[in-house]
């Protein structure tokens, strides 16, 4: 399959802006769609402003907005996302607003999610057909959206779901546990690490992902499925912050968090209580089969952590000072 024009829901997130950059990058004409104009611009300036991108303020929640905005598109890139603390509330509403535009224009849908439905792990590499038993409220909420997503509701378009562990990035925000450890880190200051720092656990690099969901994007026989990206390995936390040291020049404490430490941060910050409940995955990390990807595909893209957490890293200092390493 050919594609000849994207548009990309929630392109201002840590997902949606690494993927809007993949796309460009190979050509694409490509639509950036979120919300705020300020933050469309930046990212179509962060990326050269290149002719192939165009930008379309709108609201996610409301077909009509995305319709408009889609114009002759054929695959809709679904990066849009709810804070943990709306997610019951939020997530299937979300994703009934994109599917139902899609429905209407016949488009072929590319919905990026996590983790979460499986629950508890329960192979040693969990492949698609791992159980699907959540026994927390984001996990149950999270299976709901799948079956919602996959219902005979929407006979026009085609969805498929990729699935990413925790993940860092250039673009990765606090939306990722490990986004805002990082821009501490990258900033010099004291920064938080959610879950235990010794356990290893597997976190996918943003541009490896985005290669790789363009890679089944542009598949046919990909769509009605749901498909793993997998990342490079699995890294402990400790090692994560030598690296990013290394690559920041810094030493500001790294501090772990565990359920007290949420807890007590969740009475300032609602969403840190509600990571709460998902601490069991950094506990018993759940670690992704590629397998199903390279049969279709071919090699899984994996940069070598060293390499990734380091560009990431100097990346985040030069957005917070863009003469930094120009001196």
């Amino acid at each position: 399959m050919q594609l000849e024009k994207a548009i990309v829901v929630g392109a201002t997130g840590g997902t949606g802006a690494s993927v809007t950059e993949e796309l460009v990058k190979r050509g694409i004409r490509t639509v950036a769609f979120g919300r705020s104009r300020e933050k469309l611009e930046q990212l179509r300036d962060r990326l050269g402003n290149p002719q192939n991108l165009s930008i379309a303020v709108g609201d996610a929640f409301r077909p009509n907005d995305i319709v408009t905005a889609s114009e002759g598109a054929n695959v809709l890139f679904h990066c849009a996302n709810v804070p943990y603390h709306e997610m019951v509330s939020k997530l299937i509403p979300l994703g009934e607003s994109v599917m139902e535009a899609a429905e209407r224009l016949s488009l072929k849908v590319v919905v990026i999610d996590g983790i979460y439905p499986y629950g508890r792990r329960q192979m040693a590499r969990a492949t698609e057909e791992h159980p699907k038993q959540p026994h927390t409220r984001k996990g149950k909420i999270r299976l709901a959206y799948e079956k919602m997503l996959f219902g005979d509701r929407w006979s026009r378009a085609k969805v498929m779901i990729v699935r990413l562990p925790d993940y860092f990035g250039p673009t990765a925000n606090e939306a990722s546990y490990l986004g805002s450890t990082l821009e501490a880190i990258a900033a010099g200051k004291m920064a938080f690490f959610i879950g235990n720092m010794r356990i290893p656990r597997e976190f996918v690099y943003l541009p490896d992902a985005a290669f790789m969901i363009a890679e089944l994007a542009a598949r046919n026989d990909a769509y009605g499925e749901n498909w793993h990206i997998p990342g490079a390995g699995l890294i402990s936390g400790r090692e994560i912050v030598r690296i990013a040291r290394k690559a920041s020049g810094g030493t500001k404490p790294v501090i772990p968090l565990g359920r007290v430490g949420l807890s007590l941060l969740g009475m300032a910050v609602p969403v840190m209580k509600e990571v709460v409940e998902m601490l069991y995955l950094t506990e018993e990390p759940l670690v992704l089969s590629g397998d199903k990807y390279e049969r279709l595909i071919g090699p899984v893209r994996a940069t070598a952590f060293e390499e990734g957490i380091t560009v990431t890293v100097r990346a985040l200092q030069r957005k917070n000072d863009p003469f930094k390493g120009l001196e």
